[in-house]
């Protein structure tokens, strides 16, 4: 354990939290058939034990089994993490569903509170903007939560920085969430910048790229069914076969810097902004743990270079989203 004492901090919802914190959906949902429901808690378990210090889950992933299986796993340690969540985006009929109307928001928060096992949730973010119901309205509902004491603090998901303005108008935002990674950095448009202006701490999902840097080889072919990425276009053909040729060379940077390329992947991403926060999912804890050593050597301009020359907005081939999803969400896009 010694050796992932000393893993970098940084500050989210006024605490300190492990910059490389973990992100619950893998185990539950969207990435094909989950790992059994003890390997997981036992993963959790270990995140905890590594000095991992925040978790995050939501109610759509498993369609509220996500939000279970934390619950179970923080059966005495609640108190040792930082807790988030997420509403807005949820399961209605084994379809998802986005619904951000404040009686909606209300009830899935005591919901969530049930599966979790926990009577507050510190983070409690809006997963996604409905755009039938003013984000101002949204966030007044999440801040009758938090004057209610069932969450602590509100946070955004996949959201512009003029919404991320609107929301802050209406109550605080202490985090935003959002996909960032070496090869999506679609944040660094306006959003990162809107977050230190208001304070919020920015949250990055996927920043193994949805395991392209996490894997010596991953094939699309070999992906389960219901595998979210087979409808990503950057996992589609021909953009897949392009942009596979970026892994090896970034492999041999980041050995290089005696590195994995899922560390040189996250530390890329923490080197961004000191307010950023990763959290890389995982369904292998032997993953787990190699991640939970990034961060802690600071990233050369030599070696910065590098990756910008090899990975950037031209060669990455393909958009994360397809043109269904992407009409749902608030991001900015690249020029």
């Amino acid at each position: 354990m010694s050796d992932y004492a000393s893993g970098p901090r940084r500050q989210l919802c006024n605490r300190s939290v492990s910059a490389v914190s973990l992100g619950c959906m893998n185990l539950s949902h969207a990435y094909g058939v989950p790992p059994a429901r003890e390997y997981a808690i036992s993963l959790i378990h270990r995140a905890l034990d590594l000095g991992v210090t925040h978790l995050d889950t939501a109610a759509l992933y498993g369609f509220g089994r996500n939000e279970e299986l934390v619950g179970e796993a923080l059966a005495g340690r609640r108190r040792d993490v930082l807790l988030a969540s997420k509403c807005g985006m949820t399961g209605v009929d084994s379809k998802r569903v986005i619904d951000g109307r404040p009686d909606t928001l209300r009830r899935t928060c005591l919901d969530s509170l049930a599966r979790l096992r926990t009577d507050y949730i510190d983070l409690y973010y809006l997963h996604r903007v409905d755009p039938s119901v003013p984000v101002e309205e949204s966030v007044g509902a999440l801040a009758e939560l938090v004057r209610a004491g069932h969450i602590g603090h509100i946070g955004l998901s996949e959201v512009s920085a003029t919404t991320l303005r609107r929301a802050q108008a209406i109550h605080p935002i202490s985090a935003v969430q959002s996909e960032f990674s070496v090869w999506t950095r679609n944040p660094a448009v306006a959003v990162l910048s809107a977050c230190r202006e208001v304070g919020a701490t920015f949250v990055a999902f996927s920043p193994l790229a949805r395991g392209f840097f996490a894997s010596d080889h991953l094939d699309p072919s070999t992906f389960a069914p219901k595998d979210i990425r087979r409808e990503m276009p950057r996992f589609q053909e021909p953009n897949y076969s392009e942009n596979a040729l970026l892994r090896e060379p970034f492999a041999r940077l980041a050995s290089g810097a005696g590195l994995s390329a899922a560390q040189l992947a996250l530390g890329w991403v923490l080197a961004q902004d000191p307010g950023v926060i990763a959290i890389p999912g995982t369904t292998d804890i032997g993953h787990l743990e190699e991640n939970c050593l990034a961060g802690r050597t600071p990233l050369s301009a030599a070696l910065a270079d590098a990756i910008e020359a090899l990975i950037n907005p031209a060669s990455v081939k393909g958009p994360r989203y397809n043109a269904t999803t992407q009409a749902e969400i608030d991001t900015e896009e690249l020029p």
